[in-house]
């Protein structure tokens, strides 16, 4: 009889899609010649509490929620089992909603401004680890995104490094879904840059989250550590995944 473990992959809906997204990543990573070490988030917006329970049953552990409320659902839904689990959040984030985001998160990714900043440190409680956080890039000047300008970077970063309650651990982008290979390469490759000017400055920063279904390993290739995957992990099912 085979043990539990395989049972339990057996059964598992999205057991193949974690495997070949697993499978894909780690191909990019040696065929970039980078060493072990990227993380997958699995982007979890608009889906049922159900599917991130399948997805940690086999072994992951980190997942991206775009609303406050809605990772606070999932949470509920979850029970004792959420505790376990590390939950970023990467949808742009209101200051009025910074206290909300503080006790529910484990990370926030999308800090762009310096009144988040203080917001965020302001509510993350005491007894809680220090929150991370990302800057968020609007690397390709994007009118319909969100993020700071490059230029900003290295003023949020310090504002962030400020703080005992808050802990920078990097940058994020989402960058400019261009057809042409050519040009979202130099996307990814304009924030390698930052990230590396950025640690030379802060030396604990080792994150930098960019990459999402249809060209994370593109991003890995050009220096992604983190990448988000939300549609290549769960389908099509709702709109609006990564």
């Amino acid at each position: 009889m085979p043990p539990a473990s395989v049972n339990i992959l057996r059964m598992n809906p999205y057991r193949r899609a974690f495997v070949d997204v697993l499978h894909t990543l780690q191909n990019a990573v040696l065929a970039a010649g980078r060493p072990a070490g990227v993380r997958l988030l699995a982007v979890a917006k608009t889906q049922p509490a159900d599917a991130i329970a399948a997805l940690a049953r086999l072994g992951q552990q980190a997942f991206g929620e775009n609303y406050v409320q809605e990772a606070r659902a999932h949470q509920a839904e979850l029970g004792d089992a959420a505790a376990a689990l590390e939950w970023h959040l990467i949808g742009h984030l209101q200051s009025n909603k910074a206290r909300d985001a503080a006790a529910v998160f484990d990370w926030v990714q999308t800090v762009d401004r310096i009144k988040l900043v203080d917001a965020l440190a302001r509510h993350r409680a005491q007894e809680r680890p220090p929150l991370n956080v990302l800057v968020q890039v609007n690397i390709d000047d994007e009118t319909s995104k969100h993020g700071c300008r490059p230029e900003e970077v290295a003023s949020l970063a310090q504002a962030i490094a400020l703080h005992p309650r808050l802990v920078l651990r990097g940058l994020m982008a989402i960058p400019a879904p261009d057809p042409d290979v050519a040009r979202r390469r130099q996307a990814f490759a304009r924030m390698k840059a930052l990230f590396d000017q950025l640690r030379g400055e802060h030396p604990q920063v080792d994150t930098l989250s960019m990459g999402m279904s249809e060209d994370f390993a593109l991003a890995i290739a050009e220096g992604a550590t983190m990448v988000r995957i939300g549609t290549a992990l769960f389908g099509t099912r709702n709109p609006g995944s990564a």
